[in-house]
């Protein structure tokens, strides 16, 4: 067995107003056998298109290389965007070493809501997949019904969003930045389901009739303008 753990801590930083939320970034990151055109961050995979996205957004010209720039290009925009990153799986075993997330075994999530309550300002979740089995909206459920959280519908249209009320009650919070009380207070959170930023959900995207339309309308528009245009409105 393979014991997958995230090579990263969660980016977080207390001006942080949403929070982007995965799994484990493929293997390779774990042992640091990178491929030419990683990026040695969260979301650095060659592979992936979360940054491709987000540079189309913003007109980020990002570096897509393994360097130490293009990781700090990609800090300063999410501190400048008060966006930061916590995935929700910690570890996982595997008994082959690929990026499915459906080959997880014995899997180790983070300690979310201890989150939630050293950085107060959080109020969106955007989560790089849905609620199919082991992606991060179904470790998210299961995480919430442990703690007796239920995650309530607001829009059933793809991208879905939810919410949850996050009961703070006679919680001490101190950190070198944040010392305050905070007594019998209820916080709303939203989450965002967004189409995963990877290859593999480009069927899912092909199926859905707002692509087809957007396709028939211009032939030459892709999965990813689908999602630039998907992400743009909660990034």
């Amino acid at each position: 067995m393979f014991l997958h753990t995230h090579p990263y801590e969660p980016f977080l930083f207390q001006d942080a107003t949403k929070l982007i939320v995965g799994t484990l970034p493929p293997p390779r990151f774990t042992i640091g056998d990178l491929k030419e055109g990683d990026v040695n961050f969260c979301y650095g995979s060659r592979d992936g298109q979360l940054w491709l996205i987000l540079d189309r957004i913003f007109g980020l010209n990002l570096d897509f290389e393994t360097t130490e720039k293009a990781i700090r290009q990609r800090m300063d925009f999410l501190k400048e965007q008060k966006i930061g990153i916590c995935d929700i799986v910690q570890s996982a075993e595997r008994s082959k070493i690929d990026a499915s997330d459906l080959g997880m075994e014995n899997i180790v999530l983070r300690d979310m809501l201890g989150y939630f309550q050293r950085y107060p300002k959080v109020d969106t979740l955007l989560f790089t997949g849905g609620n199919s089995k082991n992606g991060p909206e179904y470790f998210f459920r299961k995480y919430l019904k442990e703690h007796g959280i239920s995650l309530e519908p607001v829009s059933n249209e793809v991208p879905r969003v939810h919410q949850f009320v996050l009961p703070f009650s006679d919680m001490e919070t101190s950190s070198k930045t944040l010392e305050k009380s905070v007594v019998n207070k209820e916080r709303i959170i939203k989450t965002v389901s967004l189409t995963a930023p990877s290859g593999a959900a480009n069927r899912a995207v092909g199926s859905l009739e707002k692509y087809k339309k957007m396709k028939d309308k211009n032939p030459e528009f892709n999965t990813i303008d689908f999602r630039v245009l998907q992400y743009k409105e909660f990034f």
